[in-house]
């Protein structure tokens, strides 16, 4: 029940717990209790909504900075994963392969807040070697969920 419980959940964190009971063949109490558990885990972290925010008025830039680290001695990447993401401007620190060992995910209102952020708060930090900026500019899919979908006529044109 477990995982078809969580898998349910991350695609739709709002369903009605009765029907997500009668999914699983488990009474409500015990999706519930199941539920409680996982919270209490750290399993289920939170719950979020996935906005399209270019369908709002809001302006938002995100930005994908890619960091390059000198790892601690005895705590490698934690410590500064965790100096990165307690700024409250930073939505994701991700410990990544390849050429640099972090990802810092930002959302702020233009490209000036993010080149700000990185010149005068991250790449002061110590141990910081490197870093690279990219912007999106465009979200297709996020998070399992593909935006701005447009619908296309598929109907074959029929001809007299």
């Amino acid at each position: 029940m477990r995982d078809e419980l969580l898998s349910i959940l991350e695609k739709n964190s709002r369903i009605d717990f009765n029907e997500l009971a009668i999914m699983l063949g488990k009474s409500e109490a015990e999706v519930l209790d199941q539920i409680s558990k996982l919270e209490n885990e750290g399993i289920i972290c939170g719950y979020h909504t996935l906005i399209n925010w270019d369908k709002t008025s809001i302006e938002k830039v995100t930005g994908l900075i890619e960091v390059k680290v000198t790892p601690m001695r005895g705590k490698g990447f934690d410590n500064m994963a965790e100096r990165i993401y307690k700024y409250p401007e930073v939505k994701a620190v991700y410990l990544i392969s390849g050429g640099y060992d972090l990802l810092v995910i930002l959302e702020e209102k233009s490209l000036k807040e993010i080149a700000r952020f990185v010149s005068e708060k991250l790449s002061t930090l110590d141990s910081i070697i490197s870093t690279s900026t990219h912007f999106i500019l465009k979200k297709y899919k996020d998070h399992g969920t593909v935006l701005n979908k447009e619908s296309k006529d598929e109907r074959e044109a029929i001809i007299p």
